[in-house]
């Protein structure tokens, strides 16, 4: 488990009593500020019926749940997240498909078969700048020829966007890695940046992003 989990995120993806209230729609989407449906609706647009997915950490709300919902074949979704909890709540979430594969483990360290989409949902604003470039450049390695990776994440708001000021004191209190996506553009923590074709949209006001990037 790293280190930052623990000191920052214990509340969040460690504690089992939170871990049941915040893994809810509800509030997902009120931490989105009502934009959680458009977010997935558009990383699900990525993903066809027969692609294999691999998905980085599990996520609250009923995302993965829709992937897997999406996929057609047994074992075309894995699902990688380095806390026992957070696997043991994916895993009730998915036992109407027991064909897809759930693991513990780093994925910063992943070692894994080649897939067509790799799907990272909010997870680079909470891990510190290096950890940023080892998942961004791991996931990567994972992309399949023609397969793409798909980052939907936090992004610096327009300058007046009327939540610009009630974001940076939340980001400070609770999210103090997500400045740095404020800062850098995700596809700057590629080192083999030009292997890939990178396209970005912005939500909400520049808020959130969705950065694709698509193997040549």
């Amino acid at each position: 488990m790293p280190e930052y989990m623990h000191k920052v995120y214990d509340w969040a993806y460690l504690d089992p009593r939170n871990a049941t209230i915040l893994d809810r729609e509800l509030i997902v989407s009120m931490i989105l500020w009502g934009n959680n449906r458009r977010l997935k609706k558009s990383l699900l647009s990525e993903i066809v019926p027969n692609a294999t997915v691999l998905q980085a950490a599990h996520v609250y709300g009923s995302l993965i749940y829709e992937i897997a919902a999406k996929l057609s074949h047994p074992r075309q979704l894995e699902v990688v997240d380095v806390s026992a909890l957070q696997i043991g709540r994916c895993r009730d979430k998915l036992r109407a498909f027991p064909q897809v594969v759930m693991r513990i483990g780093d994925i910063a360290l992943l070692r894994s078969t080649p897939r067509d989409v790799i799907s990272c949902f909010f997870l680079l604003h909470e891990v510190p700048w290096d950890y940023k470039r080892a998942l961004v450049n791991r996931l990567l390695e994972q992309v399949a020829p023609g397969g793409k990776a798909v980052f939907v994440d936090y992004h610096k708001p327009h300058r007046l966007h009327p939540l610009r000021g009630i974001m940076n004191l939340i980001w400070r209190k609770f999210e103090p890695f997500a400045i740095d996506l404020l800062e850098s553009e995700i596809d700057r923590f590629a080192d083999n940046h030009d292997s890939f074709t990178w396209t970005k949209e912005t939500f909400f006001g520049g808020l959130y992003q969705k950065v694709v990037a698509t193997r040549r």
